[in-house]
């Protein structure tokens, strides 16, 4: 994955091929800050060589992480000479690469590895790590690095492309995991589906996309409208979500990319026993029948919407506490509802199916 540039500054949000990727997640191989590593080990696991965290090395990532199977978790990059890139695989709060890693991405830079990073903090802007990049002829790149300076202009998309995007009543509780199993789910049923990826582990999957939470706040809903128009030949698009519009401190961009990708349905996403606002403890979760109207009267001020069905992440329930809480909610909203991991995605891929045939009656 080698290139003459060695700092790609200019990328907008495209990833070069990664097809023999380690994932650093030294010292901060947890749920929460290694949500990067687990996403690609699950999508994109046929790419990934090992995990580097020397303090469970000789360990699987299935033993890890519960996905990635065989994949090894190593100590050092001697062992996995074949290696051609190293993926900051966390998302720590603040956004840094910890000063203690520094030495590994030199070690890997020398090894003519690419490094990909999707952290707020740019690797490309550090002088030394370019330094060496432009003498090994290799690529840094910041996933979320863009330069989108253009506001919306409210086109009109390819009616025949029907535009589901996910929603939620807070944040990190499996938009992109929802959009991405109805992508698989409608490709499997031999319709063209296409997944517009918002996020930096989106982006990593799928290879290109937008950065929604790095763009200039004015450009939000441009970039977003820009980034539907380029996929607008899909029969389905699947619009990862970002954040809530009813969370404090990230609505504004759930609010630029609603408007922005003008979608004809909405999958409203879920944790099941959450009660208050992720960080915010003393700001209790939206009611479902308020939130669903809140999203179906913003998003049709640009174009009709419709809530279609309820995503339930129901990680913290045994089977039958989940059998109850999907019942539970169909009887209270009268919406397709399920687990995508553990029910599949069917009913809301079936739901999506139906809006397209009423559209297009």
């Amino acid at each position: 994955m080698t290139s003459s540039s060695h700092a790609d500054s200019d990328h907008e949000g495209w990833l070069p091929p990664c097809s023999h990727m380690v994932l650093l997640t030294e010292g901060s191989s947890t749920p929460f800050l290694a949500k990067t590593a687990i996403s690609l080990l699950r999508y994109r696991g046929e790419d990934v060589v090992a995990v580097l965290d020397s303090e469970n090395c000789g360990a699987t990532a299935q033993q890890l992480f519960g996905t990635g199977g065989d994949i090894p978790v190593i100590a050092s990059l001697d062992e996995v000479p074949e290696a051609d890139s190293l993926v900051i695989g966390i998302a720590p709060p603040g956004g840094k690469v910890p000063h203690d890693w520094r030495p590994i991405l030199f070690d890997a830079i020398r090894r003519n590895m690419d490094i990909v990073s999707s952290l707020h903090d740019f690797l490309s802007d550090d002088p030394e790590l370019i330094e060496i990049a432009a003498y090994q002829n290799v690529r840094i790149v910041d996933v979320r690095r863009n330069n989108e300076r253009d506001t919306s202009d409210c086109i009109t998309f390819r009616p025949e492309c029907l535009r589901i995007h996910t929603v939620g009543n807070d944040c990190s509780l499996g938009k992109m995991v929802t959009t991405l199993e109805m992508q698989r789910e409608l490709s499997k049923r031999g319709f063209r589906a296409g997944f517009a990826a918002t996020g930096q582990t989106g982006i990593m999957i799928s290879g290109a996309g937008v950065p929604i939470d790095s763009v200039v706040a004015d450009f939000v809903n441009g970039a977003a409208e820009r980034l539907v128009q380029r996929m607008q030949n899909f029969d389905y698009l699947l619009i990862e979500g970002q954040g809530s519009i009813v969370h404090p401190r990230y609505s504004g961009v759930s609010l630029g990319l609603l408007h922005g990708c003008a979608p004809d349905g909405l999958i409203l996403c879920y944790e099941v026993g959450r009660e208050f606002i992720k960080g915010l403890d003393h700001i209790p979760i939206t009611p479902f029948k308020k939130l669903i109207g809140l999203h179906e009267e913003i998003a049709s001020c640009r174009h009709p919407c419709k809530v279609i069905g309820i995503s339930m992440n129901s990680r913290l329930l045994d089977d039958a506490a989940a059998d109850l809480e999907r019942e539970r909610v169909r009887k209270e909203l009268g919406l397709p509802i399920c687990d995508v991991y553990r029910h599949g995605p069917g009913e809301l891929v079936d739901a999506a199916i139906k809006l397209k045939g009423e559209l297009n009656s």
